[in-house]
């Protein structure tokens, strides 16, 4: 059968990898009082393309024996962001605000597959949204909760370190309508492809589709170009001659996001002027996280505040989110087997059958051990002893166990073998579940 490209399937012990980091990004996000929701993956296919420039990776879906042009038209949704949106207002009546939530769940886009790229990917999404008026602080609060976890998840998966890159959509706004800019969306996702396409060819769309002159464009490079570490970006913007309220505003929000963030993460977060994100629905904070030493992936996570995605006429519900692309990131680990589980299955003991008329006694002694939390499978023949042990050997099962409920347990990696009861015996706690190992 032909492989589609673009759906990552693991054997079962990468999952085991992903089923790891999808319970740490879990454990943080409830840490920091995140509830969890799933919404569904179809919208209406309007819905979905009326933020920026999607319509082409959105897959169609439609009953197979539907009639042509029933209205029904709808789409797999390539993000977490939208569906939220519209979840927020299907629900409001039983949310309380600030609505803080997290998703852990696959999205669709029908792009060209390539590492880090797929067309089936799961992402990890955090959002808190307010009714009429959310808090700028909570900007700073999604940025910080995303790092705690990204350094959860390389102290214990060894993913690299990351680094952080902020900026504020008023800010750009600002400068480029002191520019003289008059479509300043359209710029932004000009230069939002700058790192993909360069400078000469974001110039040549700046000139041909923006009629902006040499000088203009110019500008619009050196402001691209700010990067720093520290909060002297502001003296680098004004430098530049450009002047307006709503840059001065954006100038604000970015200090004081920076500010927070470097408080707790120096070394993880820098000023990064031509970091837009594409999407319009952005109106303020934006920031997008890379893997050092894997810049080569791109992106792995982004997001940014929205002040108006949501809104049913009566309330408008602000918002501010980050999504972590969890395939993006452990997608190529596994892959590669540089990350790999310790054994095949979750069971640590193989409970041995010594014939096929005593099955049953192998099934109680296995129903006890799992009482008391412990894993474990029945051989499933009842060959010699030595076959069954290279059978648990082979699945990276580190223990089999042989007789009754008062019987004995042999250690398959040291060869020690001794008297155990069920009610009392347990595993070393290290091997309760299956370990990641780093290569």
């Amino acid at each position: 059968m032909a492989i589609i490209s673009g759906f990552p399937e693991f054997l079962p012990e990468g999952r085991v990898v992903e089923a790891r980091a999808i319970d740490i990004l879990r454990g943080v996000f409830e840490l920091h009082g995140f509830a969890n929701i799933q919404t569904r993956c179809l919208e209406p296919l309007d819905e979905l393309s009326r933020k920026g420039e999607i319509t082409k990776e959105v897959y169609v879906v439609r009953r197979l024996h539907a009639e042509a042009n029933t209205g029904e038209d709808l789409g797999l949704h390539f993000d977490l962001t939208i569906p939220f949106a519209r979840y927020v207002l299907d629900h409001a009546p039983g949310l309380s605000f600030p609505f803080r939530r997290y998703q852990i769940q696959p999205a669709w886009r029908g792009e060209r597959p390539q590492e880090g790229r797929y067309r089936e990917f799961w992402q990890a999404d955090i959002d808190i949204v307010g009714q009429s008026e959310l808090g700028f602080h909570h900007d700073a609060e999604v940025v910080l909760v995303m790092l705690e976890a990204c350094h959860k998840l390389h102290e214990e998966l060894g993913i690299p370190p990351v680094l952080m890159r902020v900026n504020n959509r008023k800010l750009i706004q600002g400068f480029y309508t002191g520019l003289g800019v008059s479509d300043t969306m359209a710029a932004i996702q000009a230069v939002d492809k700058l790192d993909k396409i360069g400078v000469d060819a974001v110039a040549e769309i700046l000139a041909s589709t923006q009629n902006l002159s040499r000088p203009q464009i110019d500008q619009i490079m050196a402001f691209a170009q700010i990067q720093t570490s520290s909060a002297d970006f502001a003296d680098q913007v004004r430098a530049l001659g450009v002047s307006t309220l709503e840059m001065e505003t954006g100038i604000g929000e970015l200090e004081q996001l920076f500010g927070a963030v470097a408080e707790r993460f120096p070394s993880n977060v820098v000023v990064d002027a031509k970091i837009a994100r594409g999407l319009d629905y952005y109106t303020g904070s934006v920031f997008e996280l890379e893997l050092v030493g894997q810049e080569s992936l791109g992106t792995v996570c982004a997001g940014g505040r929205y002040d108006s995605l949501a809104s049913d006429g009566k309330w408008t519900y602000p918002g501010v989110g980050i999504s972590f692309g969890l395939s993006r990131v452990f997608a190529p680990l596994i892959t590669k087997g540089h990350l790999v589980a310790s054994r095949l299955v979750p069971s640590v003991v193989l409970v041995a059958v010594d014939s096929e008329e005593l099955r049953s006694q192998a099934n109680l002694v296995a129903a006890a051990l799992r009482s008391r939390g412990i894993a474990c499978e029945v051989s499933p023949t009842s060959q010699k002893y030595g076959k069954q042990i290279r059978f648990a050997d082979r699945r990276g099962i580190p223990y089999v166990w042989f007789g009754a409920n008062h019987g004995q347990v042999k250690d398959i990696r040291s060869g020690i073998q001794v008297d155990a009861h069920t009610d009392t015996w347990s595993p070393e706690p290290s091997t309760l579940t299956p370990t990641i190992l780093q290569r």
